[in-house]
């Protein structure tokens, strides 16, 4: 059984080995004649393929390829950023691979950390794969790993619990969803009807980029100076806090990630919660793991009545890619090992928790074969290519980690009663713009 609690998956580390004959590299960068050649991953155990999952394809590829070892590290995703760093500091690196975050691509390409693939993808890749995949990976025109993950955050409803309290379809605005919530609330059907992952990291920052640009704000200016404190930024910070002084959202939400969320709804403590993609398959299906199976719906997520509609919906982009350390002694290994991972076959097998990169994947045969090869595909695949159109990128700056996690304390200190929103935000935006100026 898998196990989603957060305390429980602190760190794990799989070792795989297999021992076979297979041919051998000369590269400089690989192991010596005879020897194996060991990749050690760094990834994160959250969201996206299972750990169970990402084990099978490093079996699988191992049988394929008896002359390289997989070496699998996982940590909780807050964790892996300041692994990678650290272990880069060392000679040899302490990883040979890393699933990278979208927002951590700009400081790592800056500080020298990965290894450019660009003359290494093949115009298969380059033609097949979305572009928007390929923007997530992808500066000035250089790529520095290969795309792996499209995500991006919806809302998920109980459908039981809309009906019992009088309600046909879920809501289009946080207007609509407050008055819904509300009445779920006056009618003793749940104590919290909704749950967010507003813990002190990136998880808020996520909710928060959904809100503020369906609300019309935004993260920068057009001269690239921090606008997230604007009259925007301050009044979704102040509904969040609303939210919570109301008991309309759990005030637990100032400490859940996103398996906190999951978990809560899956006990049929929440009728509303956004989270990623992985969650429907165990929400909606996984009778071991939860008590709300064939009641799950999901759809894009709300804005404002401010914006009128424009744009309809407003979520987060979550996408990430598998990049080769520039210092790792077994770059064409790793290579062969990420080209395996994120290859159209590896990504149609293992889809029930993220969508294939692959535009291929959506035509023709292939398109039937994926909708049947989960059974949560013929609803997620449709809910995907509505919501990911509105998914909103975090800024690609160099300073993106300190200036996250400065505004994932400023989050933390106005939802608990620290400092007034406007306080919160203006501190987060001077840091900002002191990072900016270095």
């Amino acid at each position: 059984m898998r196990t989603f609690q957060r305390t429980a998956l602190l760190m794990v580390a799989v070792l795989l080995v297999i021992s076979v004959v297979g041919c051998q590299s000369t590269s400089e960068t690989q192991a010596p004649a005879g020897e194996k050649a060991i990749v050690r991953v760094l990834t994160m155990d959250q969201a996206a393929m299972s750990v169970d999952q990402m084990n099978e394809v490093a079996t699988e590829f191992m049988a394929a390829n008896p002359d390289i070892t997989i070496e699998m590290t996982y940590v909780p995703y807050e964790q892996v950023h300041d692994k990678f760093v650290t272990g880069a500091a060392t000679t040899p690196p302490a990883y040979d691979v890393v699933m990278t975050d979208v927002v951590w691509y700009d400081e790592f390409i800056k500080k020298g950390y990965l290894t450019d693939i660009t003359d290494k993808a093949t115009q298969e890749m380059k033609d097949d794969i979305f572009p928007t995949a390929w923007n997530v990976v992808t500066r000035n025109g250089k790529s520095y790993g290969m795309p792996w993950l499209l995500d991006t955050k919806y809302l998920f409803y109980n459908t039981d619990l809309l009906q019992q309290a009088g309600f046909t379809n879920p809501p289009k605005t946080w207007e609509e969803l407050l008055t819904m919530a509300q009445a779920m609330k006056d009618q003793g059907l749940v104590e919290y009807p909704i749950v967010w992952s507003w813990a002190q990291a990136e998880a808020a920052i996520c909710d928060f980029t959904a809100l503020l640009y369906g609300n019309g704000g935004t993260f920068l200016d057009e001269s690239g100076q921090p606008a997230f404190n604007n009259e925007q930024g301050v009044a979704v910070l102040e509904w969040m806090k609303s939210t919570i002084d109301n008991g309309l959202s759990n005030p637990a939400s100032a400490q859940y990630l996103e398996g906190d969320v999951l978990n809560t709804f899956a006990q049929g403590k929440a009728a509303f919660a956004l989270n990623w993609l992985f969650m429907y398959d165990v929400a909606n299906f996984d009778t071991e793991n939860s008590q709300v199976t064939g009641k799950v719906g999901i759809t894009n997520i709300p804005v404002f009545e401010s914006i009128g509609g424009n744009p309809p919906s407003a979520s987060v982009d979550g996408s990430s890619g598998f990049s080769i350390t520039a210092t790792s002694p077994n770059v064409e290994a790793a290579w062969k090992y990420v080209t395996f991972l994120t290859s159209l076959d590896t990504q149609m097998k293992y889809s029930s928790n993220q969508l294939p990169i692959w535009a291929t994947a959506y035509e023709g045969e292939n398109l039937d074969t994926l909708k049947a090869a989960s059974r949560s595909n013929p609803v997620t695949v449709p809910a995907f290519a509505d919501q990911f159109q509105y998914a909103v990128l975090r800024p690609n700056i160099a300073y993106y980690q300190e200036g996250s996690t400065a505004l994932q304390l400023a989050l933390q200190e106005a939802l608990t009663g620290q400092k007034t929103p406007q306080e919160a935000l203006d501190a987060a935006a001077a840091k900002w713009a002191e990072l900016a100026a270095q």
